[in-house]
């Protein structure tokens, strides 16, 4: 028997289930780095279009793991002294956790989990999860790589149209019983011909270029590595070799790429300055690939035209966070990537890789960020 220690984040206020807007949702298909996405064995668990990414949901995996002999614990406690999670994780041989409501495995934390094997992400991106130290400890560390690509791509195009139509005080005007016209205009333009530029074209930030262009936009991205000739030719493309060669013309620029020591803070002081008064920045990628302060004194100071993002440091943020009242901003709080429809597919993913897990199969190499200790994916 195992311990698989689950952290997800609280159900709803109103209580669990709650009653759904719609019965149903599409049946897409999706893949992983353009190969169709394993399916796991049996059922899921769960019905489509189900809230799962709560403590109540929990991802659907009861059935199986218990099934199997397996003690399952899931819990939204996861900071400060004394949690729930500190509490099970000596003895947990796999962790589950989410971008969205992150257990943020340190390397205090790693050091007490003697019998951690597998660190899993219900979604994408394991900055939460000290990657040094999981190597260290020989964990395999991995997520479910492409599930919400798509969603977060849309909720990026969104946050770049609601900031450049000034669309948030206008719906707050109209709420307020008011109709003042003027002063919802006064910081609305088309986003039509203006300058569009991606840091970062992998699964979303290509995404959001596909979804782009038929806005009109002039599409520029950057990049360690150069897309093929015909994606730029297809998109109508600038490539960009360095950053500081693209961010001094661009109107919106937009934040796709994973946190490294590489990337942490590269929109700073420095940076912001190069940018010409009345940028838009968007980000759905990482809070720390920004600095904190500086985006509220480019805001406050005139010279970014707004903020959009969906991520923060750290999750939950606290209640006198910065980024909750600076002028401009468009935040919200991690919610890009787990909408009912992606929960569908990242708790499918998440069910994936613990039937491989548990059956001795490989873990499919796309879905990996170390394995056994050993670099991967």
């Amino acid at each position: 028997m195992s311990t698989v220690l689950c952290v997800l984040y609280p159900d709803p206020q109103a209580g669990y289930p709650p009653v759904y807007a719609r019965d149903e949702i599409p049946d897409i298909g999706w893949n992983v780095n353009g190969h169709p996405a394993p399916a796991p064995k049996g059922p899921l668990g769960f019905k489509p279009g189900e809230l799962v990414g709560c403590v109540s949901g929990e991802l659907g995996l009861r059935g199986y793991l218990e099934k199997n002999g397996h003690r399952f614990i899931v819990t939204s406690d996861k900071d400060g002294e004394q949690t729930e999670f500190d509490k099970y994780l000596p003895e947990a041989e796999v962790v589950i956790s989410q971008p969205f409501w992150p257990a943020y495995l340190t390397k205090e934390r790693l050091a007490k989990a003697s019998k951690l094997k597998l660190a899993l992400t219900a979604g994408i991106g394991s900055d939460h999860v000290d990657l040094d130290a999981a190597a260290r400890a020989g964990v395999t560390v991995a997520e479910v790589t492409g599930s919400n690509s798509v969603s977060v791509a849309e909720h990026t195009v969104m946050m770049i149209l609601a900031q450049v139509r000034n669309y948030l005080p206008s719906h707050g005007v109209s709420t307020n019983g008011v109709w003042n016209v003027a002063d919802c205009v006064e910081r609305g333009y088309d986003i039509e011909g203006m300058k569009y530029g991606a840091v970062g074209a992998g699964g979303i930030g290509l995404a959001v270029l596909r979804r782009l262009k038929p806005f009109g936009l002039e599409l520029h991205y950057h990049q360690r590595h150069q897309l093929d000739p015909e994606t730029e030719k297809e998109l109508s493309l600038t490539f960009h070799p360095d950053l500081e060669s693209m961010i001094s013309d661009i109107d919106i620029l937009s934040l796709q790429l994973p946190l490294y020591p590489s990337t942490k803070n590269m929109l700073n002081a420095k940076t912001f300055g190069m940018m010409k008064r009345g940028t838009y920045v968007i980000n759905c990628g990482r809070a720390q690939l920004v600095d904190q302060d500086a985006v509220v004194e480019a805001l406050y100071s005139g010279h970014l035209a707004g903020y959009a993002g969906d991520v923060w440091y750290p999750q939950p943020a606290p209640v006198n966070h910065p980024w909750r009242t600076m002028p401009f901003n468009g935040m919200t709080p991690h919610v890009s990537g787990t909408t009912l429809s992606a929960q569908a597919r990242y708790a499918a993913g998440t069910l994936d890789i613990l039937q491989c897990y548990f059956e001795g199969r490989p873990i499919r190499e796309d879905y990996l960020v170390t394995d056994a200790g050993n670099p991967a994916g």
